[in-house]
């Protein structure tokens, strides 16, 4: 998802510039101000609760403005993100703004700052006084307002800034030269985050050579639990010898031998344009385990990709491929291959129906060509990461 805050200081032109930014990538507009407004008019119960709040002379609560923004969100399923106008405006509720999207399994992307001389900011006020007849737009309100805004959100921005979500934008000239540079800066944010896709299926299900050719295609960096794990066990290590005998009968690696290994991985390559993880997550926990690895690197997994494979050919391949030089030792049993296949069924299924109320799962047909499922996974890919560009 794109989800933008807004910011700039009044008469930086944020209404005109937001309207254009949320019809040009499909986001829903959320400014706290309209939305309390347009409640105390339907007369909802949010409505009212904020109206007798303003009518004792106190300021609209943030756990009132919350529950607008979440209101709002969950009203807008289809939408490819939201611009924030208005929101965050202090420090606190940008702590409260990262709980909130936490939650609806969503992060900020990036707070755009319009920057425009003093001087034209009062200029164009005082222009839209005369022309408005608005009782505060004259020089000693704006003056005030202009302060206020620089007071509050000095604390924002070095909040944003040490996050690297902080981006200024020159807020001076045409319409459509401001647009521009907006909508830049939105792709080169876009480019800076991680593309990480999860690749689930049966056994058989030809996860690891389209994992490897993705990862090229990409320039992703290829996980696999498994070819970590054999490595530890060719190696001799204290994992590795843990590991071998689990592995010999199908069974899932304990998370405390597999996770230093993802954990050192994805450490080693953060320059990559992302990751692409095979045979992890293979159980909810894992799930878990994986979210909060990404998004303590302010990041999170981007899509999952389940290959699906009709039961009885998942059976030839992995009886074919016992018979050469890349067959595995858990390959050669059919009781040890129905035992990998009942533990996918029961431990991993559940993680393909946990991505999928995240709205990031995507089933693909497995079956033909390596050529031919490849470029069903490249499309899906692509269909995915251009959505919002």
């Amino acid at each position: 998802m794109l989800n933008i805050a807004l910011f700039g200081p009044p008469g930086a032109g944020k209404g005109t510039q937001s309207q254009k930014l949320i019809e040009y990538y499909n986001l829903a507009y959320i400014a706290t101000g309209d939305m309390l407004r347009k409640e105390i008019n339907e007369g909802t119960e949010l409505g009212q609760e904020a109206k007798s709040t303003i009518e004792r002379g106190e300021l609209v609560s943030d756990e009132i403005i919350v529950k607008l923004i979440e209101k709002k969100i969950r009203a807008n399923p289809d939408v490819e993100g939201f611009l924030f106008d208005g929101f965050p405006r202090t420090l606190v509720q940008a702590y409260i703004l990262e709980g909130l999207l936490l939650k609806l399994n969503t992060s900020l992307t990036a707070v755009i700052a319009l920057e425009v001389d003093r001087d034209e900011l009062k200029r164009r006020m005082l222009e839209r006084g005369k022309n408005s007849g608005r009782a505060d737009d004259n020089a000693k309100v704006i003056e005030t307002r202009l302060k206020e805004y620089d007071n509050k959100t000095a604390p924002l921005k070095k909040f944003y800034k040490e996050k690297g979500q902080f981006y200024a934008i020159d807020g001076m000239g045409t319409m459509e030269e401001i647009q521009t540079r907006l909508r830049n800066q939105v792709k080169a944010t876009l480019k800076k985050e991680w593309l990480n896709i999860v690749l689930l299926g049966y056994p058989g299900s030809g996860k690891g050579t389209q994992a490897k050719l993705l990862a090229e295609k990409y320039n992703l960096t290829y996980i696999s639990s498994g070819k970590m794990l054999r490595e530890e066990i060719k190696k001799g290590t204290e994992i590795g010898k843990k590991a071998a005998p689990i592995m010999e009968v199908g069974g899932i690696v304990p998370d405390e031998l597999t996770l230093p290994l993802i954990e050192s991985k994805i450490k080693q390559h953060k320059d990559s344009n992302g990751f692409i993880f095979k045979g992890f997550p293979r159980t909810i926990v894992q799930a878990y385990i994986l979210d909060g690895l990404l998004r303590k690197l302010n990041s999170s997994v981007s899509c999952m990709l389940e290959i699906n494979v009709p039961a009885f050919e998942l059976m030839d391949r992995l009886n074919a491929r016992s018979k050469t030089p890349q067959g595995r030792a858990y390959d050669m049993s059919v009781d040890v291959i129905l035992h990998r296949m009942k533990m996918y069924e029961n431990k991993t299924v559940p993680v393909a129906d946990f991505y999928k109320k995240m709205n990031k799962h995507y089933s693909v047909d497995g079956t033909g060509s390596t050529e031919d499922v490849f470029q069903r996974l490249s499309s899906q890919i692509e269909h995915l990461s251009t959505k919002v560009r």
